[in-house]
């Protein structure tokens, strides 16, 4: 059936680079395939490993391929305009075939990434893969800084996507959101203008977040994200190759027994061949394809699936459209960044009738004095090279304990904003009913 032959063929031809039948094609593979060309031909039986990176960095480029995909078709659907960006989020919502299932699945993987992007470098640090190891050329610093942007343009991602529902809840929390980056001194009035585009969220404030959130963020992201990943084959593979590097111990060759370069007499030993050393690197490796292309594969099933359940589970809402006279009570940022809002209520004063506003405290100064110790820090950590890719290495436990410490104060922050906040920014615990409020034009 030469039909059957010829699709069995081109089949072959399209899929052999994935299922590679000798050590050879292996490496082929790698080497002819666009997509599978930034791999390296063999990889570390470590690195394959779950414990070791628990895939993170994999999890967060396939929920930004999810984003991509999502995002494309929405972009059919949905129109940057004040007067009809509710509608065509509603149609989308409640007239588009699957459109619901499409919104809840961007919606799920922008704030899954942000959590995957947070966890990844919360790994990075315990594990201290920040540090240079013994490759030539290596600059693993420099990648933890480019992690730590990628992060913070993961933030800015959601944040500016939060508004385009132009529902109640985005409003606001584009409101709260901004005001809190008013309170940077000497810029911040500047900032929220060219956030907002004018002095008010309208039709300027929203095509600038819809240009950003589509174009230019979504970019940036991409590129960022390739040389994140060539720094990572430049400086060595994953930091957990160094201590598998220094595990191995080197092993007796057999000596080439045409080849004789020692004098009797003059050398140790008990025979006259040079006795020869040498460190197996190949014994702990085994070739990318498939080894490490099953891995991927099976990681971007998972992560799929686990974000389209969550999206069954809890639908994405959308609220009353805005209206900027009608306020909530209480107005909340987005999720990730609520412990923001927290400390700004902490460091907030009221000294009689005079009060000291917490937010350039709280909004501006302390996360920023945050972010420059995070991008200091493997400048100023003198840890030795046997710390290098290993969880919780004794050496770094001080260290490890304030940065989880911080993480974990964070995480209460964020839980506190979420579930605990009331009616005027009020503390209520879970068995506590709030009060019903006015609500206020």
């Amino acid at each position: 059936m030469p039909v059957i032959d010829s699709t069995r063929k081109l089949y072959d031809k399209l899929t052999w680079t994935w299922r590679p039948a000798s050590e050879k094609e292996a490496g082929d593979a790698i080497v002819k395939n666009l997509l599978l060309h930034w791999f390296p031909n063999k990889i570390s039986k470590a690195s394959l490993s779950w414990r070791y990176s628990l895939w993170l960095g994999t999890i967060s480029f396939v929920l930004f391929m999810i984003l991509v995909f999502t995002g494309v078709v929405l972009m059919f659907l949905y129109v940057p305009s004040v007067e009809r960006a509710y509608d065509s989020v509603k149609d989308i919502e409640f007239v588009v075939a699957f459109g619901w299932m499409l919104r809840g699945m961007h919606r799920m993987a922008a704030h899954l990434m942000v959590a995957a992007v947070f966890l990844h470098m919360v790994r990075v640090f315990v594990t201290g893969a920040y540090k240079n190891g013994s490759a030539v050329g290596a600059n693993r610093p420099l990648n933890w800084i480019i992690g730590l942007v990628l992060l913070l343009l993961t933030l800015l991602l959601s944040f500016t996507g939060y508004l385009l529902p132009w529902d109640q809840l985005a409003y606001w929390a584009i409101t709260v959101g901004t005001n809190i980056a008013r309170s940077a001194p000497l810029v911040g009035e500047a900032v929220r203008f060219f956030l907002l585009g004018g002095n008010t969220i309208e039709q300027g404030t929203l095509i600038r977040f819809y240009v950003l959130h589509v174009f230019f963020l979504p970019m940036l992201v991409l590129l960022l994200f390739s040389y994140h990943m060539w720094r990572v084959r430049k400086d060595g593979g994953l930091a957990v190759t160094e201590r598998e590097a220094r595990q191995q111990t080197p092993e007796k060759i057999a000596p080439v027994k045409s080849k004789t370069y020692s004098l009797l007499g003059l050398t140790n030993g008990t025979t006259v061949h040079v006795q020869n050393t040498m460190v197996d690197e190949e014994k702990n490796t085994v070739p990318s394809a498939p080894h490490l292309l099953r891995r991927i594969w099976l990681v971007t099933l998972l992560t799929f699936a686990v974000t389209f359940v969550l999206t069954i589970i809890f639908r994405a809402p959308l609220e009353a459209p805005a209206n900027p006279a009608v306020t909530p009570n209480p107005a909340k940022a987005p999720w990730y960044f609520l412990w923001l809002q927290e400390i700004v209520t902490l460091t907030t004063v009221r000294i009689g009738s005079f009060t000291i506003n917490g937010a350039l405290i709280g909004g501006i100064l302390l996360p920023g004095l945050l972010l420059v110790l995070a991008v200091w820090w493997p400048y100023r950590d003198r840890s030795g090279l046997s710390s290098v890719g290993v969880w919780f290495a004794k050496e770094r436990s001080r260290q490890n304990f304030i940065f989880l410490a911080i993480c974990a104060l964070i995480i209460v922050f964020i839980i506190i904003g979420t579930f605990l906040r009331g009616p005027y920014w009020n503390f209520y615990w879970p068995w506590e009913a709030w009060p019903e409020m006015p609500v206020k034009f």
